[in-house]
């Protein structure tokens, strides 16, 4: 799950890291009233949605007057920023984060993340702040340091002086960073992320350290355990066949194909895209229905993926381990006949309860493709579209 700019800061600076003053607002009005209370002489208008490039859209504006605080939330606020992270359909800004102007010295870059390889909190550092990481790490990979920390020992000075060395930081500044980091790695830690970005993070002209941009994200998974973070969501900025995914436990993820596929297990509808993809078609999306699917999830689910108007044919692969290929095959059956589905559909049963459920679809007298294995089942769905 991700948040809000605003919101990441006001999470992280319960933490104790320094971030600039300001306030979330969703009116012009609302904006001017922050600008007033924040007293300036310099302002920062910035648009709230979930991708980055906002500034390069035009949706960052450093302002001198309250006056001028106004004239850049009246054209920021609702307007659709469109960044190499939004796609070519944009996001509409429906809030606004007005903060403090800050005297920048340097602008550097510090996140953390969960290194999957090692299994470990991962901290990359850069000196080139305030441009795209991935961008520096093609172009100056000298400028980058990446340090797993080992979760029996935790962030040790080690850590922070080989960090320190990377920014250039000096002095008062440098003395700073530890209790930086330590926060921010609390933060990481207590709140189940899977992301914090800092970037940029800034010295001030008096040689403080402000995060001055922030992003984060969280592990979906452990949500459960921290309800005042997951009240932060704002369902406006996910797609709604994911959030209409969510209702019913489904694991939805749109993609640019045009072949809709329902699988149970992530591992499985991985492979399941993969083959497709060697057929020389390309998947509509990630589907994983879980191990306890019902006929209701298994109708929401082909629900969820005709919404899509790319999908030209839908593939079903199913391996009934805990779940019965019966119970499917009913789902399937029922979804195909409510819907009055079109588009051509191939299934893939195997394992609990599969002659049951093969029966039950060819004594259906609906047009189903059975398929005897998973590369059958990709070159019938492929060859069916085509």
């Amino acid at each position: 799950m991700n948040i809000h700019e605003h919101q990441a800061k006001q999470l992280l600076g319960g933490f104790g890291v320094p971030v600039p003053r300001g306030n979330a607002v969703f009116s012009v009005d609302d904006a001017v009233s922050a600008a007033t209370e924040l007293g300036g002489p310099v302002y920062v208008v910035k648009a709230q949605i979930h991708a980055g490039g906002r500034g390069k859209a035009g949706g960052v504006k450093v302002v001198k007057s309250v006056d001028a605080v106004r004239d850049a939330a009246d054209d920021i606020l609702g307007k659709v920023l469109v960044t190499h992270q939004t796609g070519p359909e944009g996001r509409e800004v429906r809030r606004l984060y007005v903060e403090d102007g800050c005297d920048i010295a340097s602008e550097l870059y510090i996140s953390l993340l969960v290194d999957r390889a090692s299994s470990r909190v991962t901290i990359i550092a850069s000196s080139e702040g305030g441009m795209d990481i991935e961008e520096v790490a093609a172009n100056q990979p000298d400028k980058i340091i990446s340090l797993g920390i080992d979760p029996a020992t935790g962030l040790q000075p080690h850590h922070v002086r080989r960090i320190a060395r990377v920014l250039g930081l000096e002095g008062t500044t440098a003395k700073q960073l530890p209790s930086f980091l330590a926060s921010l790695y609390k933060a990481f830690g207590d709140l189940d992320a899977s992301l914090i970005e800092i970037n940029p993070l800034v010295v001030t002209g008096a040689g403080d350290l402000l995060a001055l941009d922030a992003k984060m994200s969280f592990d979906d998974n452990a949500l459960y355990r921290h309800k005042d973070v997951q009240e932060l969501r704002d369902l406006t900025e996910e797609d709604p066949a994911e959030v209409k995914a969510s209702e019913f436990d489904l694991n939805y993820i749109k993609l640019d194909g045009d072949i809709g596929c329902m699988v149970n297990g992530a591992g499985l509808a991985m492979a399941t895209m993969d083959i497709i993809q060697l057929h020389g078609a390309s998947p509509a999306n990630f589907l994983d229905v879980g191990g306890g699917a019902t006929t209701e999830k298994v109708t929401e689910a082909f629900k969820i993926i005709l919404t899509d108007d790319n999908v030209k044919g839908i593939l079903v692969n199913i391996f009934g381990g805990i779940m019965r290929c019966d119970i499917i095959a009913e789902g399937v059956v029922m979804a195909a006949r409510n819907l009055g589905l079109t588009k051509p559909l191939v299934v893939r049963l195997e394992g609990t309860n599969v002659a049951e459920g093969k029966k039950i679809m060819a004594e259906s007298g609906l047009d189903i493709i059975p398929a005897d294995d998973l590369a059958d089942a990709a070159a019938k769905i492929v060859a069916a579209i085509k």
